[in-house]
């Protein structure tokens, strides 16, 4: 590019990078048939790999999910447990207070009651044995 180009000047230039374009732009020569079945081939193998890492992540999400739900299983058989065992321990408390209060009752009717007439043991020792 000159200082003073003329209308031709600019009209070759452009007609020169017209043609570097349309060069440019110009469809590639077509692909052998070896080139294109490896091509397809490694598209294939891509596409496996994908899907196989695809399957191992899902694989992995469902173990994951698993794991969770037993570990949930087990915390609930494991709180059920205790409440049980709560349960028991509660309901052994509660009969060990009816024994000692059926033991208390026993006790009380056994202090209250008369012994039968003619019984006494002391009678007979103050009469001079009889």
């Amino acid at each position: 590019m000159t200082y003073n180009d003329t209308f031709r000047d600019r009209a070759g230039r452009s007609a020169d990078a017209k043609k570097a374009l349309l060069e440019k732009l110009k469809a590639a020569p077509k692909l052998s048939e070896e080139e294109l079945a490896e091509r397809k081939a490694a598209r294939l193998a891509r596409e496996a790999a994908v899907e196989a890492e695809r399957e191992a992540k899902l694989a992995a999400i469902e173990a994951q999910k698993a794991a969770v739900e037993q570990a949930k299983a087990d915390a609930e058989a494991a709180r059920l447990a205790e409440i049980r065992a709560a349960e028991e321990r509660a309901a052994a408390k509660l009969a060990e207070k009816a024994a000692a209060a059926e033991a208390a009752k026993a006790k009380m009717a056994a202090a209250l009651t008369l012994p039968p007439r003619g019984s006494d043991s002391r009678y007979p020792a103050r009469k001079g044995g009889k």
